[in-house]
C-alpha cells in the first residue's frame, strides 16, 4: 500500500519552480507538482491573515450542478431515503422537538437532524426543489430563532454528572447554517454564530468540550470558527479556535491515536491541518498525514480507502472482512474534499474518489431506499444476524435496513452533495482547478472577474476520457488546473484539437493558462490499466485495480426480503406512521461460490485479465452488479478450506500463496463499488 509522506517543503518549493512567467501566461501548459498559492482569490472567501493564505477555495453552493451518474445517485437518494427520512425518523419529528423549540427543550434534539439536515439542504439546492428548500428552512428557521440571551442555541443539552453542555450536536447545524447563508446571505447566521461563539468564549476550560464525543471532535466546531473568522476578521475568534484547539482530543500522538473509533478517525483527523492554517506549524499538518497513515498501517490494508474497524479498530482484526461505517464514508471524504482545500496535494482527492467509487455506493440498496450499518471489502452475506464477535457489534448490523442505524440513517445523506460541491475549486490566481471528476457544470468568476461556464462530459471512472467545454461572452485569461491521479502514470491533455508535451506525473496537475473563447474544448486522457496490488499484511492478498475502480467477484445475490421493524438495531426509532411496507429491509446471501484464488506466476497474475467494456446504462446508473459498463475477465481456482466461518462471516483470508487441487476456472470480477457482496481482496495460487 502507497502511504502519504508528508514532504509539504518540498511540494512547496518544487511548485514555485513550476510557475510561468508573466510574459508567458497564454497559451502555456506546464506541470505543478502542488496547487500553489500565488495571492488572493480576488472573488471567493478566502483565508484571511494571519490564516495561512488559501491555496484552493471551496465555491459557493449553487455553483456546480452534478450530471451524468452523479445526478442519478443524488436523484435516488433524493427520492430514496435521505429524501423522504422527515417521514421515518423519529427523530425528524417536529412534534416536541428541541431543535424547532426556543427554550432549546424537547424530547427529540440531538445529531440526527444535522446530521441529515446538512446533506437534504445541499439537494434541496442542487434540485431546486421547493419542497425540500421549504422543508429545509422550516429547520433553518427553528434555528435562527433559538438563540437565548447567553449565546447559546438549539438544544440545551447538559451532561448530569458534572453539569457542563453538550456542544456536538450544534457543531453539526453549523454546517448547514453555512451552506443556507451561502445560498441566501441571510444576515441572521452571521449575526447567531458571532453570539454563539462569543458564549463559547466565557465557557471555562474545565466545561468545554467534555467527554466523548465532542471532546474527540471538536474539529467540526474549529472549522466553523474559521469559516465565520473569514467572513467577518473578528480577531476574538482565533482566541476560541486556540481554545478550541487546546480542549479537543490530541490527534498530534505519535504513533498511536486518542482513539479508534472509526467515525471519530475519518472526521477527527484533519483537526491538526486546519489548527496549522493558524499556527503555522508545519509538524500540525504532518501530524493529520501521520494519523491517516497509522490507522491504515494498521487496519488498511485493504482496498477501497478505509479501513476495518467494524465500529472501533480492534488489535488483531484487520482482516478484509472487517467493516467500515457508512457514517465513516461520508466523513472520510469530507475531510478528503477540506483537506485538499487546505493543502492543494492531489492525493486526498484520489483517497476521496477510492472511498466514493469503491466502497460508498455498495453500502446501500440499488434505490437508496435502505443502507447498512457496515459494509467490508470481503463480504459473502449481508444480513440481520448477530455476527459478533466476528464483526465487534452485537445485533443485526448487516442487514439492509431504512428504519435502522440511527447516526448513518441520517448522516449518509451528505455524501453524495459534498461530493459534489468539491468538483472543483477555485484558486489563489483567479483560475479554476479540478478536485474528483465527474460529469458536472461549473459557473464562476476567473480572472479578470469574467463569468464563465465550464461543461465537464464524461463517463469517468468507467472510461479515460474527459471533455471541458468553456463558455464565456467575452475573451478572458486564466489558469485551469486538472488533477492528474496518482494511479495515472500517461496523462495527456489537449486544447482545440493541438495535443500538448508536458511531463505529466502522477499526482500532480497540469496547468493550462491561455486566453480562452468560448467554445474552446479540453480533452484530457488518463488512460486505465490494469494493476494489482498486494497487501503484505493481510497475507499477502491481492486486489485488482483499473484505473480508479477496484474490482471485486461477481457473486450471485439472492436478496430476501425481511421485516423492517423486527430487524432495526436497539438504539433506532421510527415514527408511528411509518409504513415499513413502503420501506423495506433485505438481507443478501450468495448464489455462487465465492471463495477462489487468483493465479500467480512469479508474483504477476498468470492469467492478464481482459477488460470487457459495455453499453453505459440506460438509467445512468452504473454501479449494479447486473448493468456495470465494465467487466473483467481473469482465471484462478476455488480454495475448499476457505469458507464461512463460526461467526456466518466471510472466513478470515488464508495465507498465500494457498495450495488448491480445484480446476482452474474463468472468473468474472466487476466494480467493487456494484457489489453488495465482494470478494475484493483475494488470495492467490500459483500457477
Amino acid at each position: 500500500m502507497k502511504l502519504y509522506i508528508p514532504t509539504y517543503s518540498f511540494w512547496l518549493v518544487a511548485s514555485l519552480l513550476a510557475l510561468p512567467t508573466q510574459a508567458s501566461m497564454q497559451n502555456e501548459v506546464t506541470r505543478v507538482p502542488r496547487i500553489q498559492v500565488q495571492g488572493t482569490n480576488h472573488y471567493y472567501v478566502s483565508n484571511r491573515l494571519p490564516l495561512e493564505a488559501s491555496r484552493l477555495v471551496a465555491l459557493p453552493i449553487g455553483s456546480i450542478q452534478p450530471k451524468g451518474w452523479l445526478l442519478e445517485m443524488l436523484n435516488r437518494e433524493r427520492n430514496g431515503l435521505a429524501g423522504h427520512l422527515g417521514e421515518i425518523s423519529v427523530w425528524l419529528q417536529k412534534t416536541d422537538n428541541a431543535w424547532l423549540s426556543k427554550d432549546g427543550q424537547g424530547q427529540y434534539g440531538w445529531e440526527e437532524v444535522p446530521y441529515w439536515l446538512r446533506g437534504y439542504i445541499q439537494m434541496a439546492y442542487i434540485f431546486n426543489d421547493t419542497h425540500m428548500i421549504l422543508e429545509s428552512h422550516t429547520w433553518i428557521e427553528g434555528v435562527l430563532n433559538s438563540q437565548r440571551p447567553d449565546g447559546d442555541f438549539g438544544p440545551n443539552i447538559k451532561f448530569q454528572n458534572d453539569g457542563s453542555r453538550d456542544f456536538w450536536a450544534n457543531m453539526l447545524m453549523m454546517f448547514a447554517l453555512e451552506t443556507y447563508y451561502e445560498h441566501t446571505n441571510d444576515k441572521r447566521v452571521i449575526t447567531v454564530l458571532e453570539n454563539y461563539f462569543k458564549y463559547q468564549l466565557t465557557v471555562p476550560d474545565e466545561k468545554f468540550l467534555t467527554h466523548y464525543w465532542q471532546k474527540m471532535r471538536g474539529g467540526d466546531n474549529l472549522y466553523s470558527v474559521y469559516w465565520l473568522y473569514n467572513r467577518t476578521g473578528n480577531p476574538a475568534l482565533l482566541e476560541l479556535a486556540t481554545k478550541i484547539h487546546r480542549c479537543t482530543a490530541n490527534w498530534e500522538m505519535k504513533g498511536t491515536l486518542p482513539n479508534w473509533h472509526n467515525v471519530n478517525i475519518a472526521e477527527s483527523f484533519r483537526e491538526p491541518a486546519m489548527h496549522y492554517m493558524q499556527t503555522h506549524n508545519v509538524a500540525e499538518l504532518e501530524a493529520t498525514y501521520a494519523d491517516f497513515n497509522e490507522v491504515r498501517k494498521r487496519y488498511g490494508q485493504v482496498p477501497g480507502g478505509m479501513f476495518g474497524s467494524d465500529e472501533n479498530c480492534r488489535v488483531g482484526y484487520s482482516d478484509p472482512r472487517q467493516a467500515v461505517e457508512t457514517c465513516g464514508m461520508v466523513e472520510q471524504m469530507f475531510s478528503d474534499e477540506i483537506l485538499m482545500e487546505i493543502t492543494g496535494d492531489p492525493k486526498w482527492i484520489d483517497n476521496c474518489e477510492d472511498v466514493a467509487f469503491n466502497t460508498l455506493p455498495a453500502a446501500f440498496m440499488e434505490d437508496m431506499k435502505a443502507l447498512r450499518y457496515l459494509t467490508a471489502p470481503n463480504m459473502v452475506i449481508s444480513d440481520s444476524k448477530n455476527h459478533a464477535p466476528g464483526i465487534g457489534n452485537k445485533g443485526p448490523f448487516l442487514t439492509m435496513n431504512p428504519f435502522s442505524s440511527r447516526c448513518c440513517q441520517h448522516n449518509h445523506s451528505m455524501g453524495w452533495p459534498y461530493f459534489s460541491k468539491y468538483l472543483w475549486y477555485a484558486t489563489s490566481d483567479d483560475g479554476l482547478c479540478t478536485g474528483a471528476y465527474s460529469e458536472s457544470e461549473v459557473t464562476a468568476k476567473v480572472g479578470d472577474g469574467t463569468t464563465v461556464r465550464v461543461e465537464e462530459t464524461t463517463h469517468y471512472p468507467f472510461v479515460d476520457k474527459i471533455n471541458f467545454t468553456v463558455h464565456t461572452l467575452e475573451p478572458v485569461v486564466f489558469p485551469l488546473y486538472l488533477r492528474v491521479p496518482g494511479w495515472c502514470k500517461a496523462a495527456s491533455v489537449s486544447v482545440n484539437g493541438v495535443t500538448f508535451s508536458v511531463d505529466a506525473n502522477p499526482d500532480s496537475f497540469i496547468c493550462i493558462r491561455r486566453l480562452w473563447n468560448e467554445k474552446d474544448l479540453v480533452v484530457m486522457t488518463l488512460p486505465m490499466q490494469i494493476s494489482t496490488r498486494t497487501w503484505t499484511e493481510n497475507k499477502n492478498s491481492v486486489t485488482v485495480d483499473y484505473g480508479p475502480l477496484s474490482f471485486s467477484l461477481n457473486i450471485g445475490e439472492n436478496y430476501k426480503q425481511v421485516d423492517t421493524k423486527g430487524t432495526i438495531i436497539h438504539d433506532s426509532r421510527y415514527q408511528k406512521g411509518a409504513n415499513p411496507l413502503l420501506w423495506p429491509s433485505h438481507d443478501i446471501f450468495p448464489l455462487t461460490s465465492w471463495n477462489y484464488a487468483l493465479e500467480l506466476n512469479n508474483s504477476e497474475l498468470a492469467f492478464t485479465p481482459q477488460i470487457e467494456q459495455g453499453a453505459w446504462p440506460k438509467d445512468n446508473y452504473p454501479f449494479s452488479a447486473l448493468t456495470s459498463p465494465l467487466r473483467m475477465i481473469t482465471r484462478g481456482k476455488q480454495v475448499a478450506e476457505w469458507s464461512v466461518d463460526k461467526y456466518e462471516l466471510c472466513g478470515v483470508l488464508p495465507q498465500s500463496p494457498v495450495k488448491t487441487q480445484a480446476s482452474e476456472e474463468s472468473l468474472v470480477l466487476i466494480p467493487m463499488g456494484a457489489a453488495r457482496l465482494r470478494i475484493s481482496a483475494f488470495p492467490t495460487t500459483t500457477k
